[in-house]
């Protein structure tokens, strides 16, 4: 790259750093308030895991709000180019618009990439391993510790009821199974469930019903299409997993639709994350550096801040309704990038026509 690209990416980056980095702040300081997660951390951990906590927690909410804070932050950058005459002294030189947003786009794609790839994997683990309550326990509506599990396979529909978990959801602890269709009242308990090769095995069990005395069985087992690892991932909110657990899961295969749709839409949007930084960098360059007769710039920064919301808004909608199976994962994750891109395309290049 020439100086003058450097000069553009200085600017643009410094001022885009800088916006998350106040973001950033202010989420930290929000975290910082939920005092009992910091005195429980701080307890079972110590006071510096504590601060760590606070600080990935507030790192892993600023991934989530970057089409934003990436949208402000170059809206400052370019209105800072353009209020010096800088960019007009640029685009006077014969540069075009493409040539001049090429360094910040190229920049921002590689950190996107670097950020989607580790550094939210990176928070992701911490959070998880310094969290206070178990992963997804907030968002199930069963007692602490308690495991369910509705299992199909080979005909056999039942629902599995467990008071723990251990080796990655490869065995459950103090199972009660209920089966679907089978006789009223029917359950059967058992200390340990083991799964091995797509079955439930349970060396000692008690067959309960209600017409008949309980009945000790032994070598007791259920068919299953589950995994070790899915059921881990149907106990733990799909936010919790890192992209590389994501890729294995993925390649090791799935079985059940909703966790394969939660899990392909998370993926998916974790590799489309700099595509949607690029739209959101080029709404601002839309926005901002397009040609105009006067030097009033409120009503295209209101603009661009509300249509960045709005791409925010989609994106979160649409990774809900490809988590829950509505919409394609692929086409939820992506398409609130490819809109995002070319909005800002086509603004700019409506802009650059002097129409606007």
């Amino acid at each position: 790259m020439r100086r003058l690209d450097w000069f553009i990416l200085g600017r643009v980056g410094s001022r885009m750093a800088i916006t998350v980095l106040v973001f950033y702040g202010l989420i930290v300081l929000a975290e910082a308030l939920d005092t009992w997660r910091f005195n429980n951390v701080a307890e079972n951990f110590g006071i510096q895991w504590a601060i760590v906590m606070v600080l990935a927690s507030g790192a892993r909410w600023t991934i989530k709000t970057l089409p934003v804070t990436v949208l402000l932050g170059a809206i400052i950058g370019f209105i800072d180019l353009k209020v010096r005459h800088e960019l007009t002294v640029i685009k006077s030189s014969g540069m075009s618009i493409w040539r001049i947003i090429r360094a910040p786009t190229i920049a921002l794609l590689l950190v996107s990439i670097a950020i989607s790839m580790f550094a939210e994997t990176q928070t992701t683990s911490l959070i998880r391993q310094l969290a206070p309550m178990p992963p997804g326990e907030a968002t199930l509506l069963t007692p602490p510790g308690e495991v369910w599990l509705e299992q199909r396979a080979d005909g056999a529909h039942y629902v599995m009821v467990a008071q723990g978990m251990e080796a990655g959801g490869s065995r459950l602890r103090d199972v009660v199974i209920f089966p679907i269709g089978g006789a009223a009242g029917e359950r059967i308990e058992g200390e340990l469930a083991i799964l091995e090769r797509g079955r439930w095995l349970m060396a000692r069990a008690i067959v309960h019903r209600t017409d008949s005395p309980p009945e000790p069985v032994t070598d007791f087992s259920l068919p299953t299409t589950s995994t070790a690892a899915e059921i881990s991932l149907k106990l733990t909110s799909i936010e919790d997993v890192t992209f590389f657990e994501l890729a294995a899961l993925i390649e090791a295969g799935i079985a059940d639709p909703g966790v394969r749709a939660a899990a392909m839409t998370r993926f998916i949007k974790l590799i489309s994350m700099p595509l949607l930084l690029t739209g959101s960098l080029f709404i601002a360059f839309a926005f901002t550096a397009g040609y105009r007769r006067s030097d009033k710039y409120g009503p295209a920064v209101l603009y661009g801040i509300v249509l960045g919301f709005v791409v925010f808004v989609i994106t979160e909608m649409s990774e809900r309704a490809g988590s829950g199976g509505v919409l394609e994962p692929a086409f939820a994750a992506l398409g609130p990038a490819f809109v995002a891109i070319v909005i800002g395309v086509t603004v700019l290049l409506y802009r650059e026509d002097g129409r606007a």
